[in-house]
């Protein structure tokens, strides 16, 4: 009976460490992708400073120095991690085009409903002097391209 107890223990202590180590790597990867230098990760105050000061201004004002694409996410939406990989991307292909920025609906939830953000992923789309657009949901790499290409470098 002792052996059965010390065999249950020791392949419950196994299972603890497996499951401690799935951990840690899916951890590891959202940190990975969220220290991509040519993405910001926004906060609502960020936003206000970078992007628009929704609190002070009534109509939009793009305060950039170059057109941005805002990416609404959330770290368990299966379609946002699908997305993530081509929003990094063009991240890097339109380097000193556009600015990519990320925000997590989670962590800011006031900015989210700022902007009405019910469904995810949503990519809000600024160009530096016309309305912002919104997209919502997973799109392709190539309409993201397109979308780029017709609202943000027209």
């Amino acid at each position: 009976m002792k052996k059965v107890i010390i065999i249950g223990i020791a392949v419950m202590i196994a299972m603890g460490t497996v499951c401690l180590g799935q951990t840690q790597v899916k951890n590891k990867a959202n940190t990975v992708s969220q220290n991509n230098p040519l993405i910001e990760h926004l906060t609502n105050k960020s936003f206000k400073e970078k992007v628009f000061n929704y609190d002070v201004n009534k109509v939009w004002k793009y305060q950039g120095k170059l057109p941005c694409l805002i990416d609404f996410y959330a770290d368990w939406c299966g379609p946002c991690r699908m997305l993530s990989p081509f929003v990094e991307q063009v991240a890097s292909e339109y380097k000193g085009k556009i600015v990519v920025y990320k925000i997590n609906v989670d962590q800011e939830q006031q900015l989210a409903s700022a902007f009405g953000i019910s469904s995810i992923p949503a990519l809000l789309f600024c160009p530096m002097k016309d309305k912002p657009q919104m997209n919502v949901g997973y799109i392709s790499k190539e309409n993201l391209q397109n979308l780029i290409k017709t609202t943000l470098l027209k």
